[in-house]
């Protein structure tokens, strides 16, 4: 079945849908160059070019809006902190997860208003400490002081809540992952400047030719490597048995239970990254000796830095798989439609082996995401290359844009079903 331009334009609903996400994406570009009140444009420019290389993960998953200070400084990250820690808290708290299984949408609703209510915490204590840092920073604030300080945690607050907003809405009325849009159109849309800047290293005599073109080797081969293990899977055959309701028959049938190499997606290398960039923002914002050493040791292509995010890179991996994934459930729901593993007993067995298959999947997992986030990001470290060419960016801007095709095109094929099922009622 053709999917292309004809298509589109043949399905209103989808057109409206596109431009939901587009305008709303829009709507965040806008928002990362509306600067925070109170503070001087020159003095903020010199303070974040000291310290490019070690905010640069933060800045990059911001939209650029951290390097300017805008009302979207923090970026969604807040968001998808307070997502990840309900998360957890489902499965450690025992009220969270009934409420999250057994009320159904009511209790997702009283889970996403938990979810709002901590990104809102969240983003109160990153507000006051950027606050408190850049007054440390000299001539960066232009007045000091409480004034500066509520103006900046409101305006900070504010943003992060309209990003929120702006995910959800996308998610809701647009095509894609709200939140995950966000983060791609942020890199996208920087990534022209990046390439302009790249070019000019190799004008200006910085970098040769030949390191030009390594790199993007290296690019094409890590975004190959990143589509084929992104449609990777794992397909575990299930059968139905055939049982008879009244004169009917069902069942019979035999289908297959796709499990994704990379589970988790994109989230691992994101807060990896996140978590990994505190330490040193602490360390940039603060004058203390012993910060700034602690910054040294996590800038981005140290040795401790790839350590320590490998580390994390497959702690999610298995983490995130474990929240999003439950072989238990998969398990119980097969036994009761009657469908069963060939040569796996139904229930308990077949959620034993569910986790098995999804252990290895992971750790496979866990192993590609790290070396496509790990390998690029070194090479950039050391020939000082924009880390929108890196690994992590890659893996994001690849993965989104899968998504967000495959997205479309499931649209595309349930309307035109939809309409062959129409024309055979009229006839």
């Amino acid at each position: 079945m053709a999917l292309g331009v004809n298509n589109l334009t043949g399905q209103p609903e989808l057109r409206r849908r596109i431009f939901w996400t587009v305008g709303l994406l829009v709507a965040f570009r806008v928002g990362t160059h509306i600067p925070v009140p109170g503070i001087n444009p020159d003095a903020l420019a010199s303070f974040f070019a000291s310290i490019q290389t070690i905010v640069g993960m933060l800045n990059m998953l911001s939209g650029g809006g951290l390097e300017r200070f805008s009302v979207v400084a923090l970026g969604i990250m807040p968001y998808i902190t307070a997502s990840i820690i309900m998360q957890l808290l489902q499965v450690l708290v025992p009220d969270l997860k009934r409420m999250a299984k057994e009320e159904g949408s009511a209790g997702r609703r009283k889970i996403t208003q938990y979810t709002r209510y901590g990104t809102v915490l969240i983003t109160l204590v990153q507000g006051f400490a950027i606050a408190v840092g850049f007054e440390k920073m000299q001539g960066v604030v232009i007045e000091p002081g409480w004034t500066f300080r509520l103006a900046t945690i409101i305006t900070l607050m504010a943003g992060t809540v309209l990003l929120m907003w702006l995910g959800e809405q996308i998610t809701e009325r647009g095509i894609g992952n709200g939140i995950s849009l966000i983060i791609f159109s942020g890199i996208v849309a920087n990534a022209p400047g990046a390439i302009i800047r790249l070019i000019q290293r190799v004008t200006d005599g910085d970098m040769s030719f030949f390191g030009l073109l390594l790199i993007l080797l290296v690019i094409v081969a890590v975004m190959g490597c990143i589509v084929f293990m992104e449609r990777a899977q794992r397909r575990i055959p299930i059968h139905y048995a055939k049982r008879q309701v009244g004169r009917k028959m069902y069942g019979g049938q035999t289908t297959h239970l796709p499990l994704r190499i990379n589970t988790s997606g994109v989230i691992p290398p994101i807060f990896a990254s996140s978590l990994l960039s505190f330490p040193a923002v602490l360390g940039g914002l603060s004058s203390n000796e012993y910060l700034q050493t602690i910054a040294a040791w996590f800038t981005p292509g140290s040795p401790l830095y790839m350590a320590l995010f490998v580390v994390l890179i497959v702690f999610f991996c298995f983490f995130y798989t474990a929240i999003i994934f439950d072989p238990k459930d998969i398990a119980e729901n097969l036994k009761k439609g009657g469908g069963f593993v060939p040569g796996i007993r139904p229930g308990e067995k077949t959620q034993e082996y569910l986790d098995k298959v999804l252990a290895r999947l992971t750790l496979w997992g866990a192993v590609y995401v790290s070396l496509v986030c790990v390998f690029p990001t070194f090479l950039t470290a050391k020939m000082q290359v924009p880390l929108y060419f890196g690994g992590t960016s890659l893996l994001i801007v690849v993965g989104v844009a899968i998504d967000f095709q495959n997205q479309i095109q499931s649209h595309m094929i349930s309307r035109q079903y939809e309409g062959y099922m129409q024309k055979g009622r009229k006839s």
